[in-house]
């Protein structure tokens, strides 16, 4: 009677083969789904020592394959393929956690990142240098809305003064070009964003010891005195440049202008702006403006979003801003066949894949992220299909088992 336990084992295990090759077969187009193959041992009864006719087959695992499917472009900025090791996280909407390969993501009507199922896509915060501020991860959020103004509080200048210019006595005066040698001039923003023209006049003055030559230099906003010149007074500089024989600056070559006189002029200035002259030199040339560079802007509409490979998230926006606003970062365990399948491509964390691992972007050990891609399914087609033939040899073998088993009975019930 073994001969049925044996085939009826057979049977069930080739049913399970065929239920994890067609499992397979029907989530080819999934986005991140990993394929299982099934895995069987023999049977003993008794425990057995080994030396006797086996009990028939028993399904042992199914065991899944975390390797690479294949990298499929797309038209969507929101789907980002994992290229190499790793998982996105995702919150779903009861609070649970879930790991999955699959990057088809959107935006609610929130603006949060989310997936098909709603489960919203984790990342952490990070500064304008891109490093993470967070270390719990939470969901992103990308809201299309305007950004604010900042106001200008850094200039820098790269020019070269004539040495052979002539020391002026007279006082400036911007509308008496005798009064200075050369100018630049920059546009600048306020605390609202409004534009404001600021120009800089570089004079020349008596050097103090030690120095070879000595500029003043005086700033305007909008043809205003800043500092304001007082009633019946002189402008004042914003400070004095030196060089020594060789045409170097020396001594301080930042100048500052406090927060009190830019607010005094009426501009809509809260914070002093700081004029970085450090690479000006003092050759025997013409004047030449090299280079001129300002760190305020105005208010500007979203434009769009980039994804870097790291998984950093910048925002641009129509005034050639660029905002850094989070970074996804990837997570894997050590025995990733150890997660619970959840289903739509998702795992659940367990015991048996031990801890979560996390990426802070950069990571040798882990992939990277492309944004416009998806990752295909890695059910490979031809080899399901040769092992949905041979389950079904199979089955019908183990079946076959069965009725010879069942003829012989027959055989031995006829015998008078």
């Amino acid at each position: 009677m073994s001969v049925f336990q044996q085939g009826l084992s057979g049977l069930n295990a080739s049913q399970r083969n065929l239920e994890v090759i067609s499992n397979n077969i029907s989530n080819a187009n999934a986005a991140g789904f990993k394929a299982s193959f099934a895995q069987f041992s023999d049977l003993y009864n008794g425990g057995g020592s080994g030396d006797g006719v086996g009990a028939g087959t028993q399904l042992s695992d199914i065991n899944r394959q975390f390797t690479q499917g294949n990298v499929l472009t797309t038209n969507n900025p929101l789907d980002f393929a994992i290229s190499g090791e790793g998982f996105f996280k995702v919150q779903s909407e009861k609070g649970g956690t879930i790991y999955t390969r699959n990057g088809q993501f959107g935006l609610d009507k929130e603006g949060f990142v989310v997936n098909s199922q709603g489960d919203k896509l984790q990342a952490l915060s990070i500064d304008n240098e891109t490093k993470i501020t967070s270390e719990k991860a939470a969901p992103l959020q990308i809201k299309k809305e305007a950004i604010a103004p900042k106001a200008t509080d850094g200039l820098s200048t790269k020019v070269n003064l004539d040495a052979r210019g002539q020391i002026i006595t007279a006082p400036f005066d911007i509308a008496n070009p005798t009064t200075y040698q050369s100018s630049v001039t920059q546009t600048v923003y306020n605390d609202l964003g409004e534009t404001k023209t600021a120009q800089f006049f570089f004079q020349r003055t008596a050097a103090p010891a030690g120095a070879d030559r000595a500029w003043n230099v005086f700033m305007t906003l909008d043809n205003a005195y800043v500092p304001a010149k007082t009633a019946g007074g002189n402008p004042t500089p914003m400070g004095t440049l030196t060089f020594d024989t060789l045409g170097k600056a020396t001594g301080s070559q930042t100048l500052n202008m406090s927060a009190a006189n830019m607010s005094a002029a009426g501009m809509g200035f809260s914070k002093e702006i700081t004029l970085d002259l450090s690479d000006t030199t003092q050759f025997s040339s013409g004047f030449s403006i090299f280079n001129l560079s300002q760190n305020g802007y105005d208010s500007a509409a979203f434009k769009s979003f980039s994804v870097e490979s790291d998984g950093t998230i910048s925002l641009s926006y129509s005034n050639g801003q660029t905002q850094p606003l989070a970074r996804v970062p990837l997570y894997k365990f050590n025995n990733p066949e150890g997660l619970q399948p959840r289903g739509a491509s998702g795992f659940l964390a367990t015991l048996e894949a031990g801890s979560e691992i996390i990426s802070t972007g950069g990571d040798s050990e882990f992939g990277s992220i492309r944004s416009g891609a998806i990752e295909e399914a890695n059910v490979d087609l031809t080899n399901e299909l040769v092992a949905m033939i041979t389950a079904q040899r199979i089955y019908q073998a183990n079946s076959q088992s069965i009725k010879t088993q069942d003829s012989l009975l027959q055989t031995v019930t006829n015998l008078r």
